[in-house]
């Protein structure tokens, strides 16, 4: 279960990482309704990282044998998730804000000051597993779950502990904003404003890199 968990951690803290979740989440926050639609963003994320992670343990049920076709299609699954983040990296340096300009924020985020709490759960499901990065990184660390060959009681631990750590950030900014709401206002701000100027920049760094190590694991296991 501990080698489970700790090859699922490089995607779980990509996931905490995200910046556009962590602008989205301030931005509720931010809202006049904050105090419902927080806790309904968080729970919508939450949700949606549980529901795509169990899904794909249970298609990838049986890839703990090295010589099954399960494994050979997670370890293909990884190659391709695996270039698909450097190509993504890529893009994202091209797209980085140049001479001081600020990246252009999604027109979406224009109406999030003034989200309902069903339209902020609704949000936060669409953030965590609709979204193409999110969702890529979801798949990669539901296939090393499924790779563990864990029992039951291992396997839900370990979509727990996935959920948990990508959750930090998003959960993390809600609570803060419950308990002291008038104190978390200037860091949760300040935090906003630095994932929005380097937005880019993070993306890029977190997705080469893990985008070289699911290439290395998928062609290891292809190949070792």
């Amino acid at each position: 279960m501990i080698q489970a968990i700790g090859d699922l951690l490089p995607a779980a803290v990509a996931v905490a990482l995200s910046p556009i979740p962590i602008i989205a989440v301030v931005l509720v926050l931010g809202a006049p309704r904050a105090r419902t639609a927080g806790p309904a963003f968080a729970s919508g994320w939450i949700v949606g990282l549980v529901t795509v992670s169990v899904i794909v343990v249970l298609v990838l049920g049986g890839s703990d044998d090295p010589e099954s076709d399960a494994a050979t299609g997670v370890n293909w699954l990884k190659v391709a998730i695996g270039v698909l983040f450097c190509l993504m990296a890529a893009q994202q340096w091209r797209k980085r804000p140049k001479d001081g300009r600020s990246l252009e924020a999604p027109k979406w985020m224009a109406t999030v000051d003034a989200v309902t709490p069903l339209r902020a759960a609704v949000l936060g499901v669409a953030l965590s597993a609709a979204n193409p990065k999110n969702l890529a990184l979801t798949l990669a660390a539901g296939a090393s779950i499924a790779e563990a060959g864990l029992d039951r009681a291992g396997t839900a631990v370990a979509v727990a502990a996935y959920v948990v750590l990508g959750s930090a950030t998003v959960a993390g900014a809600v609570l803060a904003y419950l308990v002291d709401a008038e104190r978390s206002a200037r860091p949760l701000a300040a935090i906003k404003q630095f994932m929005s100027d380097n937005n880019a920049v993070i993306m890029m760094v977190v997705l080469l890199l893990l985008g070289a190590k699911l290439l290395g694991d998928g062609l290891s296991g292809l190949w070792g």
